[in-house]
């Protein structure tokens, strides 16, 4: 079985942080932003850890419709979102599309938005 993956996770998340020390320009900022946008939704953000704690590490849109709550339709579009943000994979099989996190995406989330620690300094005594 082979994921057909989104290129968008390398394109879309720039690789400095804005917490780096150093000015994030605007490019980058918009393209982070976008990403962040696609994950500050309550249903998206359920989607995710419904995909990642289900067995196998996916889930289909049948699978989730009932845990949310949601229509087919309006699920289909969360997950078209967290996809195009290249925070998910889809492969279609048959009738159905199956969903799986890439968890390079989210680590990259996570470090770009994880302070780098700044060496202690020592006090002359």
């Amino acid at each position: 079985m082979e994921y057909v993956g989104t290129a968008l996770a390398e394109m879309t998340i720039p690789q400095i942080s804005p917490l780096a020390g150093e000015p994030i320009d605007r490019s980058d900022a918009e393209r982070l932003a976008g990403v962040l946008k696609a994950l500050a939704d309550p249903a998206r953000l359920r989607l995710l850890s419904l995909i990642q704690s289900a067995p196998e590490g996916e889930a289909c849109v049948c699978d989730l419709t009932a845990p949310l709550g949601l229509s087919q339709p309006t699920v289909s579009h969360h997950l078209r979102i967290l996809t195009e943000a290249g925070l998910l994979e889809r492969e279609k099989r048959g009738v159905w599309a199956y969903y799986r996190l890439v968890p390079s995406a989210i680590a990259t989330i996570a470090e770009l938005l994880t302070p780098p620690r700044k060496r202690a300094t020592k006090r002359a005594r």
